[in-house]
């Protein structure tokens, strides 16, 4: 259960990094509330996988996930470029998040 709730907190981190991003210096209200919702969320979920799985882990899979997802839509949007070696290198980290849980 726990490694289901870090995945789902995973992508509630991309959530609030869009947010973010997407909220101007907080100036946009949904942006800003999304942003605010998903970041209780996804905290709560991570301090809720870290009671039993190691902090590392448990903080490097949650940073995967949510880094990767975030690129990924940037780039799937067009608010960032896209190219082989960034989809690679996002292969990669997905690579590792998967080695960590299987080591586990």
């Amino acid at each position: 259960m726990a490694w289901l709730i870090l995945v789902v907190s995973g992508f509630l981190e991309a959530v609030w990094a869009t947010a973010l991003g997407k909220s101007e210096g907080f100036s946009r209200p949904i942006p800003t509330i999304v942003f605010g919702v998903a970041l209780i969320a996804s905290m709560g979920g991570l301090a809720y996988a870290m009671r039993t799985l190691p902090v590392g882990t448990a903080y490097a899979v949650w940073v995967g996930i949510g880094a990767t997802l975030t690129v990924a839509y940037a780039m799937i949007t067009g608010d960032e470029t896209a190219s082989w070696i960034k989809v690679a290198l996002l292969m990669g980290i997905v690579g590792c998040v998967v080695g960590l849980k299987l080591l586990h």
